[in-house]
């Protein structure tokens, strides 16, 4: 029972440093940061319950069952926050193993906070942003479509791709990859989350 308390104690902890101490300080998404959350420790609970069951290997399938249909249903998450959905998952996992060494689980806890607190640093953000960009028109060429993109996203792109092109509506859906211009980052356009 101690055991199970510390390693639901720890969970708690690199929990809260990854939704609130990395994620919701960087992307300012309180919605997303108590969503992992309570990922992590419904996760970490019920590991922990199931294992100390007789019939925990059946339990277990039942659990992995449920996970594998949840499906990350929001108004829009990035590629970034579904890697902050699987590290709080991974952390439930590890830290609902009461069998676990707790120095080894404390290793785990600290290598992937310290992953996602790399990987997700303001500094290695500086590339190419991406925006979804609905223009009001449609337009004849690839080029005068390109010089809209360039005015508008006050950058050069980098990658582009039509997704949808409406005569009806007379709009350009555009998948835009672009780096921004410095003095349009300097005269403070939006240069990517902080």
């Amino acid at each position: 029972m101690t055991t199970t308390l510390l390693h639901l104690t720890v969970d708690l902890v690199a929990a809260v440093i990854l939704a609130y101490g990395i994620y919701a300080r960087r992307h300012h998404r309180g919605d997303l940061a108590c969503a992992y959350l309570a990922l992590n420790v419904g996760v970490c609970v019920s590991v922990a319950v199931l294992l100390s069951v007789s019939t925990a290997s059946a339990l277990g399938l039942g659990l992995f069952g449920v996970l594998s249909i949840i499906r990350l249903r929001s108004d829009s998450i990035s590629q970034q926050e579904v890697a902050y959905y699987f590290v709080a998952l991974v952390l439930g996992l590890v830290n609902g193993l009461p069998s676990a060494d707790w120095r080894i689980v404390a290793v785990f806890n600290v290598l992937l906070l310290a992953v996602m607190y790399v990987a997700d640093h303001p500094s290695r953000t500086r590339g190419p942003q991406r925006r979804t960009v609905v223009l009001d028109t449609v337009y004849p060429d690839e080029q005068t479509m390109l010089m809209e993109l360039r005015a508008r996203l006050g950058g050069t792109v980098v990658r582009h791709s039509v997704s949808e092109v409406d005569y009806v509506r007379e709009v350009t859906v555009v998948d835009v990859r672009f780096r921004p211009d410095t003095a349009a980052v300097v005269h403070g356009a939006p240069a990517g989350h902080r």
